[in-house]
């Protein structure tokens, strides 16, 4: 009997034991987790207007948006009047075509975005769109909208 136990001691491992790495996976995955919720709380939370026709838009050199309290970010940076000014300067320098591409919340006042809008046209992009958000009857996707420039 004590020789029985002494041969199967001495065989050589067949199998390879994948617990650790189910383990390791398990805890990279808790971890993706935990950071994802925090990097989506991160972003700007505006209700964009809904329209059920829009067009799209190719790449934009600014993003320029304003919330409900009237307040604007530039590219992700809360911003002011006179950075924004700064920025449309320092885009026409890169790309004399740059554009802008502005979202407002539907509850922002009119005169905000008109006078964002006038901002921007005031230092030289002629070429704007306002963003916003399908109609859920049209697609449930969120859209860009051009807007008519001179």
């Amino acid at each position: 009997m004590a020789g029985a136990l002494q041969d199967d001691a001495d065989e050589a491992i067949s199998g390879i034991n994948v617990t650790p790495l189910v383990d390791i996976t398990l805890v990279l995955l808790i971890i993706f987790m935990v950071t994802a919720s925090y990097i989506a709380r991160e972003a700007i939370e505006v209700e964009l207007p809904r329209a059920a026709h829009g067009g799209e838009s190719v790449g934009a050199m600014l993003n320029i948006v304003l919330t409900k309290v009237s307040r604007m970010y530039i590219d992700g940076v809360e911003s002011t009047e006179g950075e924004l000014q700064r920025k449309v300067a320092a885009a026409l320098l890169e790309d004399k075509n740059a554009r802008a591409i502005i979202s407002a919340d539907q509850r922002a006042l009119h005169g905000s975005v008109v006078h964002i809008i006038d901002l921007i046209k005031g230092q030289g992009i002629g070429k704007f769109a306002i963003n916003i958000e399908k109609n859920e009857l049209a697609s449930s996707t969120t859209a860009v909208a051009p807007a008519l420039s001179d």
